[in-house]
């Protein structure tokens, strides 16, 4: 019997239609002698949808049309497999719709991506693809990522968190604080965004405004950092879990101006240099040189970094590091990490010989792996103490007798 795969995509984050591109890319290269892949779409109002036309590219031009012809659907915990049963609930009829035993996100952003889905699918005991709740939190939180890895000796650049909040009572301190830490220019950015949505550079005070206005309409906290002038980006793939983990080949993006920019990313048709169908709508669509052009030294101590950053994290699954390369000062930081990079960052295993059908085995069998680890964790522990609780009536107050 064939294996169940749910593969989740779409849901309330600004990454959304990239989410449903890479997912549904992905489910061309499944080994379907193996498995039978159910497409579970969540809509941007967190409702999740399934049928036979989830998993259709096409159809996602028309979303409410896709929904009417589609299955609502609440998913069950049913012993060690998860039922997608049909809502609203019929008296009669078939009330499952399907079911599946491993769950596999390709989500992208906040409120997905962020831990929030990793956190349903742990609820419901099914193995799942990717990092777990607590990695994916601190990989999407910029300022906790470069708290963690600062303390573990791996380079970030500094930075300074602004609240809104604070910023709304006295913007003009705000300010001042930032021009007293940093020179200009400096890069404003939410501090849990990723694609590259929201960020501006701020070249003196009055675009430094600009930049903070615009930031706080896609966050409630950012961070500010400087903005190397002399820059060049780095990123590499990582691929395993913390007993053991290996990194790509890098690359090299090309961006269109001084910030790559989600369009650069997601909406290029010119990414002629990967060797692949250049997909439009994924990270695979990018400009880029592959491999980077650094030399042996860098590459290397880069993706040496990759994968300190990807075990110092507690990641699993695969993941992009993305780096920052100050030429003047011959410096290398971490810039920030994706769990679950676009498109998988498949391209990148591709040019050290590893096809897409494959990647996405070594992943299936590391969620497997994660849960068979899990089952020798203790999670709770026989107590009394219920017995011991009087809540009403007494003269105890509810209080532990």
């Amino acid at each position: 019997m064939k294996i169940k795969i749910g593969l989740f995509f779409g849901g309330n984050s600004t990454e959304h239609e990239v989410s449903i591109v890479s997912a549904l890319q992905a489910a061309e290269f499944f080994d379907k002698s193996k498995y039978d892949i159910v497409p579970i779409y969540i809509t941007k109002d967190n409702r999740f949808f399934v049928s036979e036309f989830t998993g259709k590219i096409e159809e996602y031009k028309n979303i409410k049309s896709l929904l009417e012809k589609s299955n609502q659907i609440l998913l069950v915990k049913n012993g060690k497999k998860v039922d997608l049963v049909k809502y609203p609930f019929k008296v009669f009829g078939n009330k499952v719709y399907d079911y599946i035993d491993i769950a596999f996100p390709i989500v992208h952003g906040t409120n997905v991506e962020d831990g929030t889905l990793q956190g349903m699918l742990n609820m419901l005991g099914i193995p799942y693809v990717g990092c777990d709740v607590y990695s994916s939190a601190v990989g999407m939180d910029k300022y906790a990522m470069k708290c963690i890895l600062k303390e573990n000796n791996i380079p970030v650049l500094d930075c300074l968190v602004v609240n809104k909040f604070e910023y709304l009572e006295n913007s003009d301190e705000v300010e001042e604080n930032i021009k007293s830490k940093f020179n200009y220019p400096v890069i404003v950015k939410p501090f849990n965004l990723g694609s590259s949505v929201g960020i501006k550079i701020a070249r003196d005070d009055s675009s430094l405004k600009d930049a903070l206005d615009y930031a706080f309409g896609f966050s409630y906290k950012l961070i500010v950092e400087p903005a190397i002038t002399s820059i060049k980006e780095v990123n590499c793939g990582v691929l395993g879990d913390m007993e053991s983990a290996s990194a790509s080949e890098c690359e090299q993006p090309i961006g269109s101006g001084e910030i790559l920019s989600y369009q650069d990313k997601y909406e290029s048709s010119s990414g002629k240099k990967t060797g692949t169908s250049n997909a439009k709508g994924t990270m695979e669509s990018l400009s880029r040189k592959l491999p980077a052009d650094i030399d042996e030294t860098t590459r290397e101590t880069i993706r040496k970094m990759a994968v300190d950053t990807f075990k110092t994290l507690g990641c699993s699954g695969v993941a992009r590091i993305d780096f920052i390369i100050d030429e003047e000062e011959n410096k290398i930081y971490v810039n920030e990490i994706n769990t679950i990079p676009g498109s998988l960052s498949f391209y990148l295993w591709k040019a050290v010989g590893m096809d897409y059908p494959n990647l996405l085995e070594k992943l299936i069998q590391l969620a497997i792996k994660r849960t068979r680890e899990q089952e020798d964790i203790i999670f709770s522990f026989d107590s009394n103490i219920l017995s011991l609780v009087n809540l009403g009536g007494s003269k105890s107050g509810g209080k532990i007798r």
